[in-house]
């Protein structure tokens, strides 16, 4: 991962076999970012997603390995426990142009992925909510 910081942007390169969830939170605890939002594309080789289910208050994940375009990937920067939180959604596209979207649990990058991350000063805290079972926003 490269990238370079503009006030209070960062344009982000990540290369051939860097994982994105773990890119984007290492870079928010080495430039102590503790809110905000990003936005990317790219080229995937394997990537986790999930559709949360309501009602049984449980992820249903699948893997896909194979060449993929990232055609939309976007996310929020917050904390839980004081720990960096990421909260991000992928779109990707197969080789028969047939579209994938979900939660992003992994995505392992095969060529390259762009993404420009706005960091918000400040701080957002979330909690465990007993009733849908997910951990939200905790507005003081």
């Amino acid at each position: 991962m490269e990238f370079r910081k503009f006030k209070e942007k960062y344009i982000i390169r990540l290369n051939k076999g860097d994982e994105v969830i773990s890119s984007i939170t290492d870079l928010c605890r080495k430039e102590n970012i503790k809110l905000g939002s990003f936005v990317g594309l790219g080229a995937a080789s394997k990537a986790t997603i999930g559709l949360y289910d309501t009602e049984n208050k449980l992820y249903h994940q699948t893997t896909m390995e194979e060449p993929m375009e990232i055609t939309s990937l976007v996310g929020n920067i917050s904390t839980f426990d004081d720990e960096v939180y990421l909260h991000v959604h992928i779109n990707l596209c197969n080789k028969d142009m047939q579209i994938f979207g979900g939660h992003l649990n992994e995505c392992i990058i095969s060529a390259t992925s762009e993404i420009t991350l706005l960091n918000i000063e400040g701080k957002v805290e979330r909690e465990y909510d007993e009733e849908t079972g997910l951990n939200l926003y905790k507005f003081l």
